[in-house]
């Protein structure tokens, strides 16, 4: 039922093909059980750029693809054939700056968007009729041989499996296994927990249930001792409900330069801060991106050999524009790695913190090297830094989903919540699928709530309920807040919940409880209306809610 379509290099030549046997390789493939298995045994040395099957497949206006976006900030939904997705904005073309800008975060660089009703997925994914909890669902079993990419052509009626093989270099004699693909269909909960408990066979997360507080979404880097230890004083009022207290971003003098903390903002030192934070009773969290330095960073300077090149450019890769510009070090080298695993020692057993976030994490995979594909750089540099971590907590964010299934305890699952719910100017240009915005995130923390308590533990991000520093009206508020306690495990505030009136401590507590929620069911009724439905201890509710303005019923619902 599949059509093959391969491109790749051999003996100096361009070469493409559709034959299963060619005088590149031969690929033997078999479906069975709902299984579906490719295997590729080159006769030659060869390096592969493009490797898919393609199959006819019928969509009418009832049908819904289920897209999983490229890493955790990526937009993620149900579409249907009227549907459209953007890359990033027309308006980051305006030099190379803002299109590097613009572009890093995500697959714009070796991914498709803009054409109505086409929408791809990454490692999964499924088709749904419009009011059915059956689904059919498509799932790698692994991502270590490169990334799978699902895509669908609702209006042409073209459903294709890709590798993204790109860079993949082959000898002759060897094998590659490029698809082991689950094909399931069942009720929605059933399918999935068929798919990651018995294909994939990971691990249920250590950790069911987390909250507490991130120092990031009310101060961004401007923190200090000062303000950790009177929003840890803060957070007495709700202790019962609170398990831990991260540290963000900015107590480092630079990114980068883990080891050097800033002295002027934390004269103590870490180790000081975590041991205030376990004197409280609760785990100590700290943030770093351990793949990534920003331009002024001492490591940076002092280590120019550590860091990846650009292909296009023979330059230092350009990964992030925050910090004033980040790029970010080669695991494959020897001394980069020796440098993170000290890294980790120093912020694990020495300053003692219980939990590591680390984000950024797709910068490693940006361009396939060394004869890897980027799915396969992803899961080395996590399962690198699960290894560095040992027993510890992670939390990852800024990655691609599929590498971390199983590995990480809790993941990010959608983009920063912004605090403007109607957004910035950066929103409203749609800059990119990975921007900080209310409605991605809320969107993301809906259509991914199958993952939690089987890939990992889901991190929505954070909830607000302050006064200040923030634009959202209080049934915004409130909205967010339900929506990641439903759909999420890993729920933080970045307030000062010291200055907490009454009423906004009820709402915390209620959000951080951890009550049985079980989702039912979600979906888009217009393009700005969706409806949750779930349970919550055992009683039966529905959130309907306007995702663009946050008018909803929500009072009925907290």
């Amino acid at each position: 039922m599949y059509k093959f379509f391969a491109e790749l290099t051999m003996g100096g030549r361009a070469f493409s093909t559709k034959d299963l046997n060619n005088d590149a390789f031969t690929l033997e493939m078999s479906e069975n059980d709902g299984t579906l298995v490719a295997t590729l045994k080159a006769k030659e040395d060869i390096t592969m750029s493009t490797l898919a099957l393609t199959c006819e497949r019928k969509f009418d206006d009832n049908d819904l693809f289920y897209a999983n976006g490229y890493q955790s900030w990526t937009t993620s939904r149900e579409f249907s054939k009227s549907d459209n997705t953007h890359g990033y904005a027309k308006a980051a073309n305006f030099s190379k700056l803002t299109k590097a800008m613009s572009s890093v975060f995500g697959d714009y660089h070796f991914a498709e968007y803009g054409k109505q009703g086409c929408f791809h997925s990454y490692t999964y994914c499924y088709f749904r009729k419009r009011d059915s909890r059956s689904i059919t669902l498509y799932g790698s079993k692994s991502e270590r041989q490169g990334f799978t990419v699902f895509e669908a052509d609702m209006n042409d009626g073209v459903f294709k499996i890709k590798k993204d093989i790109e860079g993949l270099e082959l000898k002759a004699g060897d094998e590659y296994e490029v698809f082991n693909i689950a094909i399931i269909e069942d009720k929605f909960d059933v399918a999935f927990d068929k798919y990651f408990f018995d294909f994939v066979k990971v691990k249920e997360p250590k950790i069911k249930h987390l909250a507490g507080y991130t120092s990031w979404y009310n101060y961004f880097q401007k923190i200090d001792e000062h303000i950790i230890l009177r929003d840890l004083d803060g957070m007495d009022k709700a202790k019962d409900v609170v398990g831990i207290f991260q540290v963000d971003d900015g107590y480092e003098s630079a990114v980068g330069d883990w080891l050097i903390p800033d002295k002027k903002k934390f004269p103590n030192g870490m180790k000081y801060i975590a041991d205030k934070i376990h004197d409280k009773g609760y785990m100590a969290g700290i943030w770093l991106a351990p793949f990534n330095a920003q331009r002024s960073a001492k490591i940076r300077k002092d280590h120019p050999d550590w860091f990846i090149l650009d292909p296009k450019t023979g330059k230092q890769l350009f990964t992030c524009p925050g910090w004033g510009g980040a790029y970010v070090m080669d695991i494959y080298n020897p001394e980069v790695r020796d440098y993170i695993k000290r890294v980790f020692d120093t912020v694990l057993n020495d300053w003692g913190f219980d939990m590591v976030k680390l984000d950024f994490l797709y910068s490693q995979c940006m361009y396939p090297r060394n004869g890897k594909t980027r799915g396969e750089i992803m899961c080395d540099g996590v399962d690198f830094l699960r290894e560095v971590c040992g027993d510890k907590l992670i939390l990852g964010c800024g990655v691609p989903l599929g590498a971390c299934m199983g590995v990480f305890d809790a993941c990010r699952i959608g983009c920063d919540a912004n605090k403007a719910f109607g957004g910035d100017i950066l929103n409203r240009l749609a800059i990119n699928n990975e921007i900080p915005s209310s409605q991605n995130a809320i969107i993301n923390t809906i259509f991914r709530n199958h993952l939690d308590g089987r890939a990992f533990c889901n991190d929505p991000d954070v909830l607000f309920l302050r006064d200040n520093n923030i634009k959202y009206t209080f049934e915004q508020k409130l909205l967010l807040g339900k929506v990641n306690a439903v759909c999420g495990n890993v729920l933080f505030v970045s307030d000062n919940a010291g200055d907490y009136d009454s009423k906004q401590l009820h709402f915390m507590t209620e959000f951080f409880k951890d009550k049985d929620y079980k989702v039912l069911g979600a979906q888009f009724e217009t393009d700005e209306i969706i409806r949750l439905d779930y349970t919550e201890d055992g009683i039966n509710k529905t959130l309907k809610f306007n995702v663009q303005t946050g008018k909803s019923n929500i009072i009925d619902c907290v």
